[in-house]
């Protein structure tokens, strides 16, 4: 009973942890803090636009995956709050909308469904244009701002950039009322603007650099740390806590984040490790250890020759294991001839039964060349029979040793082979 109550206590901190890891306004809260984020000098940009009724153009640039969109997505749920009859608000991608007539026609119609106006499709991109500064105009006029939010901006400024102009110079007027986001993943966006769009622009930019090593830390354990309000016992809570104090501060787990961070810094990558790990949790401790963010590590590490090598049959092992024999030989140059005779000699040594043809061994020498697991070591001879040309392996004895440990069906004599040769 007691064991059913720890693992019930157990799932429910799993699903706290997991719903954190899926909210972006609890992942980035802790910006709200600090006057000194891109949060805080986005909200205080266009919040003192629409107070102060003026036109105001920005780009928020910096690699995938670094937050732009989380932080531009909590500033307008905040003005949506703030000021709920003062904003009407446009979104457009550049993967969607990056021709001009498309982006036009789109406006139009979520300002006719933002104002409850009926929507033309068969108007022409002209119509939609003059309809757009209309409603500038209109809304400017009754104090109400559009706010146009652009992602993947760099795409917008391919072509003509008529719509960015058009945007951009309807802005100008002082009747009119909004402001442009535009959000890029390549920091010289700016740079592509023509002349006419850029002498428009207002030139300014946030930019989202990587996180530190501090910042990483912090945001783990603001993620991972339960608050004694999580509606969790009281006791569990301080148990977990200090476990995780203690892991935190474990040299290894410190490692853990080096490697994570030399892959791929952003917040994005941050989360799919956490998220990994809190899915390793063991239920039945209920608690989460160094282990299961060990685990997390390397189901993100893609190794794509160590899937190859598990799949492989034991024939095709043993090739390999004979290649590498010969390798360490340090015969200077082989081919499927020389692998026959050390694969002969293997059988005739250890008496095995794993005896196959030299028709089957071929068609398996043919599938190791397939997978790009061996390849051929030169370029010369293609004129020559593929039994013939010299080969090499592309995998690493390491790689070779931990596939035969893994594979449950590998004879103990080619573990035993490979082991001799690496400790001789």
């Amino acid at each position: 009973m007691a064991a059913a109550a720890a693992e019930s206590v157990a799932s429910q901190a799993q699903a706290v942890l997991r719903a954190r890891l899926c909210d972006p306004s609890f992942v980035h809260s802790a910006l709200r803090s600090s006057p000194d984020t891109n949060y805080s000098k986005l909200k205080y940009l266009v919040s003192s636009s629409v107070s102060e009724a003026c036109n105001n153009s920005v780009l928020l640039l910096g690699p995938r995956g670094c937050g732009k969109a989380a932080v531009v997505d909590m500033v307008l749920d905040d003005l949506k709050k703030e000021h709920p009859d003062a904003i009407s608000l446009i979104r457009l991608n550049g993967m969607l909308h990056s021709d001009d007539n498309c982006a036009m026609k789109e406006i139009a119609r979520q300002l006719c469904l933002e104002h409850q106006l009926s929507f033309s499709k068969m108007a022409s991109s002209d119509d939609n244009t003059e309809f757009m500064i209309d409603m500038l105009r209109e809304c400017g006029l009754a104090h109400k701002t559009i706010l146009f939010v652009l992602e993947e901006f760099d795409l917008f400024a391919q072509g003509k950039q008529r719509l960015l102009y058009s945007l951009l110079d309807a802005m100008q007027s002082l009747t009119s009322q909004a402001v442009v986001i535009g959000v890029s993943c390549r920091l010289d966006a700016d740079q592509l603007l023509e002349k006419r769009v850029r002498s428009r622009f207002s030139h300014r930019k946030l930019l989202f650099v990587p996180s530190s090593m501090d910042d990483i830390q912090r945001l783990v354990e603001h993620l991972l740390m339960l608050a004694k309000d999580s509606g969790l016992p009281a006791k569990y809570i301080t148990d977990y806590n200090a476990r995780l104090t203690n892991i935190f501060g474990d040299k290894k787990f410190k490692g853990i984040l080096n490697s994570l961070m030399e892959a791929d810094p952003t917040t994005s990558n941050i989360l799919r490790f956490l998220f990994r790990a809190v899915s390793y949790m063991d239920m039945e401790s209920g608690f989460l250890s160094m282990e299961n963010f060990v685990s997390a590590l390397s189901s993100m590490q893609r190794q794509p020759k160590m899937d190859s090598l598990l799949d492989l049959s034991i024939l095709e092992l043993y090739i390999l294991v004979c290649m590498y024999r010969l390798e360490d030989k340090e015969q200077s140059s082989y081919n499927f001839t020389s692998i026959m005779k050390e694969y002969r000699s293997i059988q005739e040594a250890y008496k095995t039964s794993d005896k196959y043809a030299s028709t089957v061994c071929f068609r398996a020498f043919e599938h190791l060349l397939d997978r790009e697991l061996i390849s051929f070591a030169d370029s010369k001879g293609r004129n020559q029979a593929l039994e013939y040309r010299p080969v090499k392996l592309l995998i690493s004895s390491r790689e070779l040793a931990q596939s035969l440990k893994l594979n449950t069906t590998c004879p103990a004599v080619l573990q035993k082979l490979l082991d001799r040769e690496r400790y001789m």
